[in-house]
């Protein structure tokens, strides 16, 4: 039994990470403190003002764990490590991370090259970036190749010099094979910087090459031809567009804004580079009652720099957070340079700010009602379909299913919801082994047994139990489950999906009850959805089964033959009806077939 006044007096008086955990041992919280005495003892503080949402918090722990750092940073970056890991409830979650395309180009190498990337490492060359479309990079990249010939190989220059014959792109025009000595390091450098000043900015020269070529090709009716550098020109736009002017001293920025209704919110960042602003990007964060704006701000950038490739020199924020200093000490120790954290209060900096704050605005308004309709047909789902059968709560819900031809191949299949939507990697599917004949009941009670079996033995990937079984079927299924869950004494919710007498959804069965329900329904169509597709998932592994038994079923009848003798047969006489036709020792010229298994086989097809 966890004693709270006991563990509270142990707290130590160091900076750290505090873990909460709820009665299912399930991480509900992660935060970090200069004083870990301090910080965890004020949440049980009854005097202490709490908002909504760290009362509900509150309420639900069960116990928590501390680990002690040497300092806060270390803190900080171990909360970072643990929210992503864990993802707990109740801190504030960016729902769609992301990561970005780069271009780099390899300013290291005597020859330099152009590359793709996601990940920036220092010193391994010039970057330029981030960018919001991977295809529209991609064409630049290879846009810029052909047009100053760089090259594209992994060849080591000039080591490998002359080694191997220059490859397919010199003979088409669009390399200068610097691997064959064919051109100077100064000349090759001099392309090199056309591509670089293109990436600053230059993009003009190469937009009316394009252009004219584009008009040429129209002009002498290579409507396809025109159509390519059609598309190449838009590429080009999307990654080196015009872009607006921010500042005059070229400094690498982002720009932080934050919209929020108390329960959804969306973070605007505006990425500048080199004085220009390059692209943007939206983030919608899970918030809960109580977090204030410099909350979800300060959640955000933990969570977004822990992951991205790239950090500027300056990051300007809406409002001030109250762990600017440490979280830039942080981002500094990872760039290696120093990292500004700012909240302009006027002139043009305000503006830009103000800017990204109206640009998320208006992304909430317009995607508020688009996710309250995806939590409706989801989470909102769940909690209807908890309703109808007077549960607290359902999150995580199996479904099973038995599929076979005549008894032929039987096999059960268990798929699992969570939140509303498939967790397709918690699938899993059962061949029959101790069921002969079309039994489903016993199939089910097999697939059953099997599977809680592994969960009480702790096995991986069955480790985890539902918070509802959802039979497919009515009372005959049900009563099979529970007696299942009896034997291994186990108290878990089942319900029974029922179908009328055309196959579809008609309502649950729970308690010895069929319980109606509304077809027009979120809960009816989830449902629906769950039963499907355990269907889909029992049949799919049947058919699989079928068509591997009807290949090998002709074969495997005959002693004395297993898949290395098939699998010689077939190679020797490519099909059935020429083994058929085959005497005794035709036969025994296929390597692995002694007489006595020739004459096995000639025997079976006469």
């Amino acid at each position: 039994m966890f004693d709270l006044e006991g563990e509270l007096k142990k707290l130590p008086d160091k900076p750290g990470v505090y873990i909460m955990h709820d009665k299912t041992d399930t991480i509900i919280y992660v935060g970090k403190a200069v004083s870990l005495k301090n910080r965890v003892r004020q949440y049980f503080r009854s005097s202490t003002n709490h908002t909504a949402k760290i009362k509900m918090m509150v309420s639900n722990i069960a116990y928590f764990e501390y680990i002690i750092t040497d300092s806060e940073l270390e803190a900080l970056v171990l909360e970072c490590n643990l929210i992503k890991e864990h993802r707990p409830k109740y801190n504030t979650m960016l729902k769609d991370d992301k990561t970005y395309p780069f271009i780099k180009v390899t300013t290291h190498e005597a020859f330099p090259r152009v590359q793709f990337t996601r990940n920036l490492k220092h010193k391994t060359g010039k970057y330029f970036g981030p960018y919001t479309s991977a295809s529209s990079v991609k064409d630049t990249i290879e846009l810029l190749c052909k047009l100053y010939k760089i090259r594209t190989c992994n060849r080591q220059l000039p080591k490998d010099t002359g080694k191997e014959r220059p490859c397919l792109n010199y003979h088409i025009g669009q390399c200068s094979a610097p691997c064959q000595g064919y051109v100077s390091e100064e000349e090759y450098r001099s392309a090199v910087n056309s591509v670089i000043d293109f990436l600053n900015g230059a993009y003009t020269p190469v937009l009316n090459k394009l252009t004219k070529q584009m008009q040429e090709a129209a002009g002498q009716m290579q409507y396809e031809e025109a159509a390519k550098y059609r598309d190449l020109i838009e590429s080009v736009k999307q990654v080196a567009q015009k872009q607006k002017i921010t500042a005059d001293d070229g400094t690498d920025r982002d720009v932080i804004a934050c919209a929020s209704d108390g329960t959804d919110a969306v973070v605007q960042i505006f990425f500048i580079r080199e004085g220009k602003l390059l692209g943007r990007d939206h983030f919608h964060m899970s918030v809960a009652e109580g977090d204030t704006k410099p909350e979800i701000i300060s959640q955000f950038m933990k969570q977004y720099y822990g992951g991205t490739p790239y950090i500027p020199n300056v990051i300007m924020l809406q409002h001030d957070i109250e762990d600017s200093e440490i979280i830039a000490d942080w981002l500094t120790s990872i760039k290696k340079r120093k990292v500004s954290i700012i909240t302009p209060k006027k002139g043009d900096k305000e503006k830009l700010v103000e800017l990204a704050y109206k640009n998320a605005q208006m992304v909430l308004t317009k995607d508020t009602e688009k996710i309250k309709r995806e939590q409706q047909r989801t989470t909102g789902a769940m909690e209807e379909i908890a309703g109808w059968l007077n549960l607290k709560a359902i999150r995580r819900a199996e479904a099973f299913d038995i599929s076979n031809t005549n008894g032929i191949e039987s096999v059960g299949s268990m798929v699992v919801f969570e939140d509303g939507k498939p967790k397709k990697n918690d699938y899993r599917k059962f061949k029959i082994k101790t069921v002969k004949g079309p039994d489903d009941y016993k199939s089910m009670k097999e697939v059953l047994t099997r599977r809680f079996k592994r969960a009480i033995e702790g096995s991986a990937g069955f480790d985890v139990y539902p918070d509802l079984i959802m039979m497919d079927g009515g009372r005959g299924q049900v009563n099979i489950a529970l007696e299942v869950l009896d034997e291994l004494n186990l108290k878990i919710p089942v319900c029974g999906m029922v179908k009328d007498d055309r196959h579809n959804t008609r309502g649950l069965y729970f308690n010895n009850v069929e319980i109606p329900i509304d077809t027009r329904s979120e809960g009816f169509k989830l449902i629906t959805r769950i039963q499907d597709e355990a269907h889909r998932f029992a049949i799919e592994y049947h058919r699989s089964l079928r068509g591997k038994a009807q290949v090998n079923s002709v074969l495997d009848g005959i002693e004395g033959i297993g898949p290395a003798r098939r699998k010689a047969l077939m190679k020797h006489f490519l099909d059935i009806e020429k083994i058929r036709q085959a005497s005794v020792d035709e036969l025994m010229k296929v390597d692995k077939i002694t007489q006595a298994v020739a004459e096995n086989i000639y025997t079976y097809f006469h």
